[in-house]
């Protein structure tokens, strides 16, 4: 199980976000600067207790209308090779663990590779919060049905019906078997459940 430290980050996640979102190709927000808030998520353990992994939402309230994001992050001691140069997200001082290096999470194998294992019904979500706490409000359909090629992430989330995430296709407003649903709150309060990643062999 991972440990939480309560501590600083400089700069913090979201000011890293604020100038990586707008770069990339599935931004749905204009030319000026996302209002960043944090709106939900849910973390995973590395076995190797070397990467931290989180899958946080963010919710951008400067938009016309409010746009809820998924960006999966793994937190690295050290640069990772091999990978594009926008995976980087940026690096931070952190309090505890001094500089940290923070990829964009479908770009590190570490992350993917939790990530499909919780497709499988081999891994179990965490508080994005809380030390060594589950979060049982993160629900994987279809776990242990095998494991495809590679999973699709969901970038922008859109909110599903409770009536739909026993079943039905994959999709926006509905959930299917092979995929990671779980829940944000948009700045009004209102909660939501989307559709996070799905395997990409379903």
């Amino acid at each position: 199980m991972s440990f939480i430290h309560q501590t600083t980050m400089t700069p913090t996640k979201l000011e890293l976000l604020a100038g990586w979102l707008p770069k990339q190709s599935w931004y749905a927000g204009g030319s000026g600067a996302p209002e960043l808030v944090r709106a939900g998520g849910f973390r995973l353990d590395d076995p190797e207790g070397e990467v931290g992994i989180e899958f946080m939402v963010v919710v951008d309230t400067g938009a016309r209308e409010p746009v809820a994001y998924l960006v999966p992050m793994g937190y690295r001691a050290a640069a990772l090779e091999g990978v594009p140069a926008d995976a980087l997200i940026g690096t931070c001082e952190h309090g505890v663990l001094g500089t940290r290096w923070i990829y964009d999470g479908v770009h590190d194998p570490v992350v993917t590779a939790q990530l499909s294992a919780l497709l499988r019904g081999e891994a179990a979500p965490q508080h994005r919060s809380r030390s060594d706490t589950p979060d049982p409000s993160v629900t994987v359909h279809g776990a242990g049905r095998g494991g495809g090629s590679g999973v699709l992430v969901h970038r922008v989330l859109r909110p599903v019906q409770a009536t739909d995430e026993p079943s039905g296709s994959v999709g926006a407003g509905s959930v299917g078997a092979g995929s990671v649903v779980a829940g944000w709150t948009w700045p009004d309060g209102t909660a939501a459940r989307g559709v996070f990643a799905t395997d990409e062999a379903r």
